[in-house]
C-alpha cells in the first residue's frame, strides 16, 4: 500500500534530520562562541520546526490511515510515535525554546549555552521518537500490512 510506504519515507526523514541535528550541526554550533551560538541556533531552530513538524504530521496521519485500510494495528503504533512529537514538542520542548528565542543575540552568554545544551538533551528524544516509528512502520511493512 503507498499510504504505508509514504508514511514509511516520510518517518524515515524525520528520524534522519532529527538524527543529524543531534549528532553533526549541534556539536558543531556548541564550538561557536556564545552569542554566535545563540545566534545561529535562532534560525536553525525556525527552519527545523516547519520541516519536521510537517513529516510527523503528514507521516502520523499516513500511518493511521494506513492501519485503517490494512487493520494492522502495527501501523498504529509508528503513527502513535510520529504524532507523539507533537504534544513532546509543544509541552516539553517549546518552554526552553521560547527562553532561548527571548534572549536577544548581543546576550548570548553562559545562560544561553546552557539552555541550548540542555535544549539538544530534549531534541534527542524526538530524535528516538522518529527511529522507533520508522521501525515499526518497517515491521508492520514487513509483515505484510501493507
Amino acid at each position: 500500500m503507498f499510504a504505508g510506504q509514504l508514511a514509511l519515507v516520510l518517518a524515515a526523514a524525520f528520524a534522519g534530520a532529527a538524527f543529524y541535528i543531534n549528532f553533526a550541526e549541534q556539536p558543531a554550533r556548541l564550538g561557536l562562541d556564545d552569542k554566535n551560538l545563540l545566534a545561529q541556533w535562532k534560525p536553525s531552530y525556525a527552519a527545523g520546526f516547519t520541516m519536521q513538524a510537517s513529516l510527523a504530521f503528514a507521516s502520523g496521519m499516513l500511518g493511521l490511515l494506513t492501519a485503517w485500510l490494512t487493520a494492522d494495528w502495527r501501523w498504529v503504533v509508528g503513527a502513535a510515535l510520529m504524532l507523539a512529537n507533537w504534544p513532546y514538542t509543544l509541552l516539553g520542548i517549546m518552554p526552553t525554546n521560547k527562553r532561548i528565542e527571548a534572549i536577544p543575540n548581543e546576550e548570548g552568554g553562559v545562560a544561553s549555552r546552557r539552555l541550548i545544551v540542555h535544549w539538544g538533551t530534549l531534541h534527542a528524544l524526538r530524535t528516538g521518537l522518529g527511529i522507533a516509528a520508522t521501525l515499526s512502520y518497517l515491521w508492520a511493512l514487513n509483515s505484510g500490512g501493507a
